[in-house]
């Protein structure tokens, strides 16, 4: 099904309606191309230097898919630079650029992908550099990845203290501070008309519809674009539009002055509650969402009952490229099908729960490159699955 989401903005009574990009069959996404990933060209060349000529150009095509361009740290120059960059090239060839934008402070809860901003202001400051960088082409902006399925000093809607409790972060102000840098964020990103923004929602396997939609809902996700589901996993997409469309008929739900606490994980609640209202009001006041399909080709690794910790998330064995960006989807309430993870670059250092074994993967028998390096052992291995 094609979506389409055509924003209008009058300047004035009398000024000329302008429009951002609207979503259609004859959407094209930008491709970064392998020189944008670091370590991709090398692995390639020696791919080739040892006969591998397959491998290599299985490996290459995989990498000049369109898909996302991670813009993670640096001053607000330096943001405003790459997306300049990124934006000249995209719009030299007609083609869409996707940003992930990921440097909010208490970054996965300083876990595998720690770092980040260090304070309120800074973030805000590096997200103006972004958005001046993006200016008034068309563009997507994937804002933070886990920004809102991991918050720091976080209470459920059940009441209860939620696990990421950093000794760095003030329990007082973290939670609060994540969703004023979220809303500041969007309407920022939104200033510029092209600027499509997308908050996190987590993925199907992780927060029930209920507590995500809440946090979507405080972080005003009506003033953005919708959410996105399954960045960096490796949930299938049915299972992910399965899931997105509970999150968005909650989140419906609950900006119909309604309690989300009342959403389940099942469709009878939608079917018998939701739909009606949503047959009167029309699907275009349901929020929509984006899927990272990047790695979902294979859905989630079920991983090995005798580690401590499976990290099923965590550069798993196994797994296949899942289906190139595409507008082209299988729910009125799904935009397009994105690649926003990089196919190649490592999850972090998973160690299973193991502590005994230096870091060592066992999956993989090394330890894993850290979050965001080049894994050339996972790349290879998601490209030789695909298709099987």
């Amino acid at each position: 099904m094609i979506r389409r989401l055509g924003i209008s903005i009058g300047l004035s009574l009398f000024a000329t309606v302008v429009s951002a990009f609207e979503y259609d069959l004859d959407t094209e996404f930008y491709q970064p191309g392998p020189g944008a990933i670091e370590g991709a060209i090398a692995h390639i060349k020696a791919l080739e230097a040892d006969d591998r000529t397959a491998d290599a150009d299985r490996v290459r095509e995989a990498i000049q898919q369109p898909m996302a361009v991670w813009i993670t740290q640096g001053i607000p120059d330096e943001a405003k630079t790459q997306a300049k960059q990124v934006m000249s090239a995209a719009g030299a060839h007609g083609k869409i650029p996707v940003f992930a934008a990921y440097n909010i402070p208490f970054r996965d809860c300083a876990q595998y992908s720690a770092g980040g901003a260090t304070s309120v202001e800074d973030y805000q400051a590096w997200i103006d550099g972004l958005v001046d960088g993006i200016g008034a082409g068309d563009a997507i902006v994937i804002l933070e990845p886990d920004g809102l399925a991991i918050i720091p000093h976080a209470t459920t809607i059940d009441g209860e203290n939620d696990w990421c409790q950093p000794e760095e972060g003030n329990p007082e102000t973290a939670e609060a501070e994540r969703y004023a840098m979220t809303e500041y964020a969007v309407a920022a990103l939104k200033a510029n008309l092209g600027t499509k923004v997308y908050l996190d929602g987590g993925h199907a396997d992780w927060l029930a519809p209920r507590e995500i939609a809440s946090r979507l809902l405080r972080a005003k996700v009506q003033e953005a674009d919708g959410f996105f589901l399954n960045v960096s996993n490796y949930v299938a997409t049915d299972r992910q539009i399965e899931h997105g469309e509970r999150v968005a008929k909650c989140v419906f739900w609950g900006l119909e002055g309604n309690d989300v606490s009342d959403c389940t994980n099942d469709d009878a609640f939608y079917e018998d509650n939701v739909d009606p209202i949503i047959a009167e009001k029309g699907e275009d006041a349901v929020p929509h969402f984006v899927i990272d399909t990047s790695r979902n080709g294979n859905d989630v690794w079920t991983g090995d009952a005798s580690y401590p910790d499976a990290q099923v998330w965590c550069n798993p064995p196994g797994r296949a490229l899942g289906q190139p960006a595409t507008t082209d989807t299988d729910s009125p309430y799904a935009d397009a099908y994105l690649w926003i993870k990089i196919p190649g670059e490592s999850d972090g250092e998973c160690s299973r729960g193991l502590t005994d074994q230096n870091g060592v993967d066992p999956e993989w028998g090394m330890v894993d490159p850290a979050a965001g390096k080049w894994f050339a052992e996972q790349i290879e291995s998601l490209v030789a699955a695909t298709g099987e």
